[in-house]
């Protein structure tokens, strides 16, 4: 049987147990991993829902132009709609959101409004403001408005909602979602709540975000909001959406957590995921502490990783923000203390050589000649050599010398030095500082990477 079109496919996303990242957790966790979407993100289900309910209200006609402010997300689920029922898109986002997102709406047909981030949502700059001034002045035009339409949650109040519950057999005891519109988690939460109101159901926000603090206190306290790098989740304001009633409890979940935690999602499960997903599963484990041996957690999962290899999964972009600590050629000559380079030089004998080897337990000798790197010795190099001649330990040097180390800068990250290390080349050298050289060798790296 086929699909009619491609909006037939949104929905019945797989859920999939979370196995190493949670081994040490009580309880079962499993993943409802959205990028199965059409989309590849959950906002496929409520994008295409809301459309429905402005056709059916005759908000929007043929022909019509659809506009809304959007992370990305949304308006990838509302471009796929409008290609299939021939609509028009035009959407503003944020100068934070990832490159790729902006190119993934402009690649299905949108016109995409880039904003700056950092100003309030009444600003006329702000990409709410300039998506609402557009719906006034474009004809037929119909601002969708997916913080206050309540048609989003009701998308995951029919459709998200029971998928989990007949997915786990009704076993479900708790929702962790990273929370932004509010429509997943107040739409969801609302479903499962009415099959059992003993699920729990736990939200994860940003810092820099607000919703945290008015969920504890009910006060919209902008003292809360700042700027933050998480993307798809979090608020300066409350969206209509939320019914505070059906979420149990609130946890933040910095920048970096989140991310670090997205990459080991990838890493370790094999589900590439995006920032929120990160973010929902260090929540998740904030909260570990309140979980019981028989507990079925679900945490949604709302997007593919693809839409942030540009930051999350870039290390340049994490380093640049202090998300990632890399080792690097310097931290290996630092851990192991200051220790004199032992070198030979070219008119040395190849028994001084071997000594060297023995007093040191080195297998890779750098040799110099006026302070600069002109070749190597090593262990494997004259064990072939001594065997086809034993005379040749009283040769210089430069008669078995062989090709010399690498030399790297003193900064270069240690998975790069791997690159440098061969079958016939052992080791690589640097200058530090002062113009001192040093050397790391194959089993240096793996000492670092295996401690």
């Amino acid at each position: 049987m086929w699909s009619n079109n491609i909006l037939e496919t949104i929905g019945n996303t797989p859920l999939i147990k979370i196995n190493k990242i949670t081994r040490e957790l009580p309880c079962t966790v499993l993943a409802k991993v959205e990028y199965f979407n059409p989309g590849n993100s959950i906002k496929d289900r409520m994008a295409l829902k809301m459309l429905e309910v402005a056709e059916a209200e005759g908000k929007i006609k043929p022909g019509g132009t659809i506009i809304e402010g959007t992370s990305g997300n949304t308006g990838m689920g509302l471009a796929l709609a409008a290609c299939v029922k021939g609509y028009r898109c035009i959407f503003t986002t944020t100068e934070k959101q990832s490159k790729e997102k902006a190119d993934i709406l402009k690649a299905v047909g949108a016109e995409v409004i880039v904003c700056p981030t950092n100003v309030e949502p009444e600003d006329p700059r702000s990409y709410y403001s300039v998506s609402k001034r557009l719906a006034s002045e474009v004809p037929n035009s119909w601002y969708v408005n997916q913080y206050d339409n309540l048609a989003n949650r009701l998308a995951h109040y029919e459709q998200t909602g029971p998928e989990i519950w007949e997915q786990t057999e009704g076993k479900v005891t708790h929702l962790v979602v990273a929370t932004g519109t509010g429509g997943t988690i107040v739409g969801t939460g609302q479903y499962l709540k009415e099959k059992n109101q003993n699920i729990k159901v736990w939200a994860i926000d940003s810092y820099g975000s607000l919703l945290k603090k008015y969920f504890d206190t009910g006060e919209l306290d902008q003292k809360e909001v700042y700027p933050y790098i998480s993307e798809g989740f979090g608020e300066d304001f409350v969206p209509a959406n939320y019914d505070m009633s059906v979420i149990d409890a609130f946890t933040k979940v910095t920048d970096k957590d989140g991310a670090l935690m997205a990459r080991r999602i990838s890493k370790e499960e094999g589900i590439f995921v995006g920032y929120s997903a990160g973010s929902c599963l260090q929540g998740l484990l904030q909260l570990k502490d309140q979980l019981k041996k028989d507990d079925v957690v679900v945490c949604i999962f709302h997007d593919h990783g693809s839409r942030y290899v540009g930051k999350v999964y870039n290390d340049q972009w994490m380093l640049e923000r202090g998300f990632l600590e890399m080792k690097t050629f310097k931290d290996l000559i630092n851990a192991r203390g200051a220790q004199r380079l032992i070198t030979l030089a070219p008119t040395d004998t190849v028994s001084a050589a071997i000594d060297l080897m023995k007093k040191y337990d080195i297998e890779n000798i750098p040799v110099m000649q006026d302070g600069k790197n002109i070749g190597a010795i090593s262990a494997g190099g004259l064990f072939n050599r001594i065997l086809n001649d034993a005379n040749v330990k009283s040769e210089p040097v430069s008669t078995v010398i062989e090709n010399p180390y690498p030399e790297v800068a003193f900064d270069t990250p240690v998975d790069r030095l791997s690159v440098f290390i061969t079958k016939e080349n052992g080791a690589v050298l640097s200058k530090d500082e002062t113009g001192a050289f040093h050397v790391v060798t194959k089993y240096d790296i793996i000492q670092s990477l295996t401690k």
